[in-house]
C-alpha cells in the first residue's frame, strides 16, 4: 500500500519545480565554491596546495546546514501544498487508505528527494574538485560524509515541518520557523555542540560525527511517531 501511495505522491510533483529545488541546492553551493576558487585560484592553490580537497569541503560545508534547513522547509511544503491548493485533503483521506499511508508516503518523498539532493552535492563536488585540477586523489570517504551525514542530523526537522505543513493550510508559520532555523544555524556553532542545530555541522566536523547523525535519526523518529499519531486523529482541512 505504502508503494502505491509513493507512485503516486510521485506523479503529483510533475511540473510543480520539486525537482528543480532539489537542484538548486547543491548547484549554488558548488557555483559558490566554482566561483571562490576561480577568481583567486592562483593564491589558494599555491597556499594550500597539500590540501586542496580538504579546502574545498571545508568551504562548501559552510553552508550545507542552513541549505538543508532551506531545503527540508521548501520541499515539505512544496509537497504538502499540492493538496492544499486543490482543497483534496478531505477526498485524499476518504479513500480507502490509511491516514498512516498518507503521512509516511509524504514523508518518505521527501526523504527521497532530499538524498538525490545530497547525491547530486556529493557527484557535482566531484566534479568540481576534478575541473579545478584539486588531483585524482579524490577523498570519497569525506565527501560522501560531507554531504549525507550533515542531512540524517536534520531528520528531526525534516519530520517536524512535514507534519506542519501538512496539517496547516497557511504555510507561514513553517516557511518561517524553516527560514529562522537557517540563519540561526550560520551562528550557532558558539553555543554548545549539542544544540540541535549543530547537529548538522558537527555531524561532519565533530571529533565524533556519527553521534551528531545518530542522534538526528533517534530524534526524527521519535518525532516521527508522534507526529503522525496526531495527524491520524487530527481533522485536516
Amino acid at each position: 500500500m505504502i508503494g502505491r501511495a509513493l507512485s503516486s505522491d510521485l506523479l503529483k510533483i510533475r511540473g510543480k519545480g520539486l525537482w528543480f529545488l532539489i537542484s538548486i541546492g547543491p548547484l549554488g553551493l558548488l557555483a559558490m565554491q566554482a566561483l571562490n576558487f576561480g577568481l583567486r585560484y592562483d593564491y589558494l592553490t599555491e597556499r594550500y596546495a597539500d590540501r586542496l580537497w580538504e579546502v574545498l569541503l571545508d568551504n562548501i560545508m559552510m553552508f550545507v546546514p542552513i541549505a538543508l534547513y532551506l531545503g527540508v522547509t521548501l520541499v515539505a511544503s512544496l509537497l504538502a501544498n499540492i493538496e492544499h491548493h486543490t482543497n483534496a485533503w478531505k477526498q485524499l483521506l476518504a479513500l480507502p487508505i490509511s491516514r498512516s499511508t498518507v503521512f509516511m508516503s509524504k514523508f518518505l518523498l521527501s526523504l527521497l528527494l532530499m538524498l538525490v539532493s545530497c547525491a547530486l552535492l556529493s557527484v557535482g563536488t566531484v566534479i568540481l574538485g576534478l575541473s579545478l585540477r584539486f588531483g585524482t586523489d579524490i577523498p570519497l570517504g569525506d565527501i560522501l560524509r560531507m554531504c549525507f551525514l550533515p542531512f540524517l542530523a536534520t531528520m528531526p526537522a525534516l519530520a517536524l515541518f512535514q507534519w506542519l505543513c501538512m496539517t496547516m493550510k497557511n504555510q507561514a508559520l513553517p516557511l518561517t520557523l524553516g527560514i529562522v532555523a537557517a540563519i540561526v544555524s550560520v551562528f550557532s556553532f558558539t553555543l554548545w555542540e549539542w544544540f540541535p542545530l549543530n547537529w548538522p555541522l558537527y555531524g561532519y566536523e565533530g571529533e565524533q560525527p556519527w553521534q551528531f547523525s545518530a542522534a538526528g535519526i533517534v530524534a526524527g523518529l521519535l518525532i516521527l511517531l508522534v507526529t503522525l499519531a496526531h495527524f491520524i486523529r487530527k481533522d485536516v482541512d
